[in-house]
């Protein structure tokens, strides 16, 4: 696989859950999970149960790529999950798409799952020590597994018992064959919201613009520790375990992952984005004599360039045309396409930044391999000067909460200052927003994780902890 992914944190995942009696729920999970595509690529799945047996479809790929209409028409009944994915735990293979499904005593059970449980490897040992046969090397496979065998005479009271066990980052769609569960953890690390259906019935979602498109009106937040269940019996809200205090909201679902169109923390984060912009402008003090034009890395970045022109006085125009349909893709290039690296995924509106002091806003620098090749693009579009901003602060340290940031070694913050980043990536100067600068743009003194920042992490974690350590003893199968 040719991955032609830039340089940012790697998507987390997707994931959808809905009752819908008398509606197409496998049409509505895809659809659904076509607006959370961009939290991840890497394989999709829907299940769906109809109140006494349950079917599911999943493989690799996009979801467009993975469902058409004889896969969708296999799926019927009044409750569907979906799922789409970026691998944090586990590898990108069929044997780790989810969600999962299996049968037992109570009944078929599917889980899909977008964070990262930081206590898996103990649990995942706890489950083999007991003698249960695990397949996969995903944490969710795990969390399908001890589910199935929780106490409890309800799966309300199953979810619970685990939710007590469960530490880290989850936020979770559970398919029995009459319901649907969404829970969330008591840190609140990942999104996931629910709203009422036109029709009849309800939807959670990672994100509001999931729920949009299905035509919800009525949204909130599924509260950290919270249980929903969408059912015959309506909505059912049960707080399962205490929220934790302080939250620890990620705040790059602000700064990158979410869409624009997302409310997080009861807050639009397309608004948000152009606040990070304006404090990084008041940070960067370039001014309109000092530079000529604003241009923004699309697209997460383009709310900011917005805010950072109209603080700064600097015109604010295109200067890179992203090709948003090359992304993971199965053809191998040729090697003087390989060469061409991200001039295949990013040209340059030359007009615009010919004999011009160029602002380049991005939102992000994780290991530095396309901010440097951006700025050559720029430079060879005959920009005089290319000043970078970053909306956010220096990534130092890795994250552990479903976020593939990558690991020490690979983060070009991590025992680089500032002006030595500069000096690699060839620009004339580089500004990173502060902590402080970020929180006040959110508009939050507290309540988000900023570990990858600061290395001051809300639960205690392994260092040496990687995403494919369970696969020790398993043989992948290629993708």
């Amino acid at each position: 696989m040719f991955d032609l992914q830039d340089d940012h944190p790697r998507e987390e995942c997707g994931i959808i859950g809905i009752f819908a009696p008398n509606e197409d729920v496998a049409s509505m999970a895809f659809f659904g999970l076509f607006a959370l595509q961009h939290r991840g690529q890497e394989a999709a799945g829907i299940a769906v149960a109809d109140g006494q047996a349950m079917s599911m479809y999943k493989n690799v790929g996009l979801i467009s790529q993975v469902f058409g209409p004889r896969t969708l028409d296999g799926l019927k009944g009044h409750y569907a999950i979906g799922h789409t994915r970026y691998s944090t735990t586990g590898s990108s293979s069929v044997r780790n798409a989810q969600p999962f499904m299996i049968e037992t005593l109570n009944g078929p059970l599917a889980l899909g799952h977008n964070g990262n449980l930081i206590n898996s490897a103990q649990l995942r040992q706890s489950l083999l020590e007991d003698g249960v046969g695990l397949s996969s090397s995903s944490d969710t496979e795990v969390m399908t597994m001890m589910l199935a065998r929780a106490k409890g005479r309800t799966w309300g009271e199953r979810i619970q018992f685990c939710m007590r066990e469960w530490i880290g980052a989850y936020s979770v769609v559970i398919l029995t064959r009459d319901c649907v569960y969404a829970a969330r953890d008591p840190w609140g690390f990942r999104p996931l919201c629910v709203g009422a259906l036109p029709a009849g019935g309800h939807a959670a979602a990672s994100e509001t613009g999931a729920l949009h498109t299905l035509g919800c009106e009525v949204i909130r937040e599924v509260n950290p520790g919270e249980v929903v269940t969408l059912s015959d019996n309506a909505l059912v809200v049960h707080q399962a375990i205490a929220s934790h205090e302080p939250l620890a909201r990620c705040v790059f679902e602000n700064i990158y992952f979410a869409r624009p169109d997302h409310v997080w923390d009861k807050q639009s984060v397309h608004h948000v984005r152009q606040r990070l912009g304006e404090e990084l402008a008041h940070q960067a003090g370039l001014s309109a004599g000092e530079a000529d034009v604003v241009i923004p890395v699309p697209d997460s970045s383009i709310p900011a360039a917005i805010g950072f022109a109209r603080v700064s006085k600097i015109p604010y125009n295109d200067g890179f045309v992203k090709n948003r349909f090359v992304g993971r893709t199965f053809i191998e290039p040729t090697d003087s396409l390989r060469k061409r690296g991200v001039g295949m995924k990013f040209n340059v509106v030359n007009e615009n930044v010919l004999d011009k002091r160029v602002v380049m806003i991005d939102d992000s620098i994780v290991r530095g391999n396309t901010t440097g090749p951006l700025i050559r693009l720029l430079r060879n579009a005959g920009a005089k000067e290319v000043h970078v901003a970053i909306t956010c602060p220096p990534i130092k340290h890795p994250c552990f909460m479903g976020v593939d940031m990558g690991t020490y070694e690979n983060l070009i913050a991590h025992k680089r200052t500032v002006d030595e980043i500069c000096k690699i990536v060839d620009a004339d100067s580089l500004t990173y927003l502060s902590v402080e600068g970020m929180m006040r743009a959110v508009g939050r003194s507290e309540g988000y994780c900023q570990a990858c920042f600061t290395g001051e992490y809300p639960i205690p974690v392994d260092v040496e902890t990687v995403k494919t350590g369970f696969e020790k003893s398993l043989k992948q199968e290629p993708v």
